[in-house]
């Protein structure tokens, strides 16, 4: 039996090796401003306001400060993720078509993860029920996970998967040891 369980879920930023609430960025890349407006049967019909509403007051509830950011352009998404160094404890991100073939946001995603910020990667459709090109990924293996299929909940399992892992990481000492 191990002596230190992980952190619950339910509690996932009450680690003793830090007092302070986890920050998550919600990141969002191409085309996801159109929510609630583009191919509903794919995407359903709830907006990106709805679901950075949502997961802000999911990550409230669980003791998280989100914040949220979304852009259709590579470079400002790769100054976002570049941006968690000097604040954020994690990442949730929604890379639309850029998970693909963006290598630079795999080696932004690769570099924060190596100074203690994890991510998850979450896509709303199945991506692997879709065209051939959306079935690989590049930047899901420097990830700490992926949730895809589920929908706009497939926010919230992704929110409480990186809040677990900052969770873990803290209490192993590997996230990073003070915001600058």
């Amino acid at each position: 039996m191990n002596a230190n369980p992980a952190p619950s879920p339910a509690s996932p930023v009450s680690s003793a090796s830090s007092a302070s609430p986890a920050r998550i960025l919600l990141l969002h890349g191409p085309n996801l401003n159109l929510l609630g407006e583009r191919d509903r049967a794919t995407y359903g019909s709830t907006t990106l306001r709805d679901i950075e509403e949502r997961t802000t007051a999911l990550g409230a509830e669980l003791g998280a400060e989100v914040r949220c950011a979304q852009s259709n352009s590579e470079g400002a998404l790769i100054d976002l993720v570049h941006s968690t160094r000097t604040g954020d404890d994690g990442i949730v991100f929604n890379p639309g078509a850029y998970a693909h073939y963006s290598y630079a946001l795999r080696d932004a995603l690769e570099a924060v993860a190596g100074l203690g910020v994890p991510c998850v990667e979450v896509h709303i459709s199945n991506v692997h029920a879709r065209e051939t090109f959306r079935h690989t990924s590049v930047t899901a293996p420097v990830c700490q996970g992926m949730v895809s299929g589920h929908g706009d909940f497939g926010y919230e399992l992704a929110l409480r998967s990186v809040l677990h892992r900052v969770a873990e990481w803290r209490a192993a000492g590997t996230a990073r040891s003070a915001r600058g």
